[in-house]
């Protein structure tokens, strides 16, 4: 066991700040955030909770500061892109940065148009909104709300017809600008010892992940950081390269220890030591090296679910271990044969099915099981090997009786209608995965990509159907129309695209027009088509009913069988 640091030379220095007075430091480049800190990672809602707890008096906890001093530069803080000035007590957050974070972002012009930080509030119904579909002149941007001249100007020009509510904007704007967020000031050079408050502070109490102590325990030196990939980086230029959207820290991290090992669960602290008990397949590689190749194995895997298995976003994802494992096979079998790409796929779909009752539910299982199996340097005997895990399973269609974008059944569901290559209600475009990322951006589900042909429907248990459901990844088709929609033939669309598009969301001329007369008709015959499409294409994906033979010039075949014609062999067809 190390020593620990000898400790602070001073105890921290109490003080408050008024968010008029915070804000305004952190917009300056006064406030800044060290890299051993954990990425920012909140999402909307939790942007929303932070100011409703502001405007309410609720506290939102006291801010850690370490007080140094720092040379000029420029830095991202959040979407801001700041100009900070030398100073010899610049305040380096040890802890509260997703707090200050959204403040800044969310209370600035630049940093308001970006999620999670578009945030708006409604003078009508007296609370905060996120980026609202339709907006309404009682709806006040949080930078306008924030700064008093940008108020005053909003009510003689966007909000005149919101005069009668402009004692409720000068009340929460008072309160946010003069509510007091309580601080200690830190003044220590050493920079293990700030590095071992964090860790203790995020591991007593609220603890951090795997991936953020990973990132705090391999940061490196704060010259150099903004080169350098992290986690999170990774996680960016995936999503960059591929458009399969964000994949959390966790799962970055699993992908990068199980190339290096098949155990993506193993203690993360004596990764890089060297005479570990375990050595990694890949000795003598320095953290650097580890994260620039993890990057492009989880870039071969995730063009895989992509182009083979018809998983076109992060969202659609059932379940993180298979990612991981992917990675793995991929980082030792950067192309695989064509053969070993289609039992590839068997294998992604019938574990996507059958994987969670096998691995009763546990992602470390699952995760260390199928990883042991991927032997360096053997990539028919490895895919064997995993196959061999669900040998005796049989084929299954997951329960579709609730349509629930956070649940692995739906995501399922939705996969299989991506194969059929949805088009737009009012175009007749065919949506692709890049309006499907764009859409989507860093949400977790594809609940925006998914909308309710009849959301106000009284029946919960029809409501919750998929039959109730679109796939739409576009914001072009009023989504509040579908009924509508569905019942009238665009002018500009002709006869065989519209019924494409029915078509494309397992619908037809009969079926749409009931959307709009009788709703019950509508789901009950809609559910059918859904359940069949299901079967089949599940069928077509875990070829369950096919052998799972190596490549033929791996088979040790006698000679009257060196004739046997290829055309013998079943190949079904790749929707992709």
């Amino acid at each position: 066991m190390t020593a620990s640091p000898a400790g602070l030379e001073a105890q921290p220095t109490a003080t408050t700040y008024e968010l008029g007075d915070l804000v305004p430091l952190a917009w300056g480049g006064r406030i800044r955030v060290p890299h051993f800190q954990r990425d920012f990672r909140w999402q909307s809602q939790d942007v929303l909770r932070l100011f409703d707890s502001i405007v309410k008096g609720y506290p939102i906890g006291n801010l850690l500061l370490w007080v140094r001093k720092q040379q000029a530069e420029s830095f991202m803080l959040g979407r801001l892109r700041l100009a900070a000035p030398a100073h010899d007590e610049s305040l380096w957050v040890v802890d509260g940065q997703q707090r200050l974070t959204s403040l800044a972002n969310a209370l600035s012009a630049e940093g308001h148009p970006y999620k999670p930080f578009t945030v708006y509030y409604d003078l009508v119904a007296k609370e905060f909104l996120e980026s609202p579909k339709s907006l309404e002149s009682h709806h006040v941007a949080l930078p306008v709300l924030f700064d008093l001249k940008k108020l005053l100007t909003w009510f003689r020009t966007d909000g005149l017809s919101a005069s009668e509510h402009f004692d409720e904007a000068e009340r929460v704007a008072t309160a946010l600008r003069q509510y007091k967020v309580p601080a200690y000031l830190v003044r220590q050079d050493d920079r293990d010892v700030l590095t071992d408050i964090f860790d203790r502070m995020n591991n007593y109490g609220r603890r951090l992940n795997r991936g953020e102590i990973f990132s705090a325990l391999y940061s490196g030196e704060e010259k150099g950081a903004d080169e350098r990939l992290t986690l999170a980086k990774i996680s960016d230029n995936v999503s960059a390269r591929t458009g399969f959207g964000s994949i959390d820290n966790g799962t970055v991290l699993a992908s990068i220890l199980a190339r290096r090992g098949p155990d993506p669960m193993r203690d993360i602290r004596v990764e890089f030591a060297t005479g570990r008990r375990t050595p990694s397949e890949f000795p003598g590689e320095d953290e650097l090296t580890a994260f620039a190749q993890g990057e492009e194995a989880l870039v071969r895997a995730v063009e895989f679910l992509i182009q083979e298995a018809g998983v076109p976003h992060i969202s659609l994802l059932p379940y993180r271990a298979l990612l991981v494992t992917l990675t793995r096979f991929f980082a030792h079998f950067p192309d695989p044969g064509p053969n070993n790409v289609r039992l590839l796929r068997r294998l992604y779909w019938r574990l996507s099915l059958v994987g969670p009752m096998v691995f009763k539910g546990s992602f470390t299982q699952f995760s260390r099981t199928l990883g042991g199996k991927i032997k360096p340097g053997d990539e028919e005997g490895s895919l064997q090997l995993m196959l061999s895990t669900i040998a005796d399973a049989r084929p299954v269609i997951p329960p579709t009786d609730r349509f629930r974008t956070n649940e692995a059944t739906t995501k399922i569901v939705l996969s299989a209608w991506w194969f059929l290559r949805p088009r737009s209600l009012t175009t007749g475009d065919v949506l692709d995965a890049q309006s499907l990322d764009g859409m989507l951006g860093q949400d977790r589900t594809a609940a925006n990509a998914a909308p309710m042909v009849f959301p106000r429907l009284k029946n919960s248990r029809k409501k919750q159907l998929p039959a109730n459901r679109l796939f739409l990844p576009t914001e072009a088709d009023p989504v509040s129309e579908i009924p509508a929609l569905l019942s009238q033939q665009p002018l500009d669309i002709d006869n065989a695209t519209w019924d494409a598009v029915l078509a494309s969301h397992l619908l037809d001329r009969n079926l749409a027009s009931l959307a709009d007369s009788n709703r019950d008709a509508f789901l009950t015959l809609r559910q059918e088509k859904i359940l069949k499409h299901l079967a089949s294409f599940l069928d077509r994906m875990a070829e369950w009913d096919y052998e799972d033979t190596p490549s033929l010039d791996l088979l040790d075949l006698d000679d009257e069988f060196q004739d046997f014609e290829e055309t013998d062999i079943p190949n079904p067809p790749i929707g992709y």
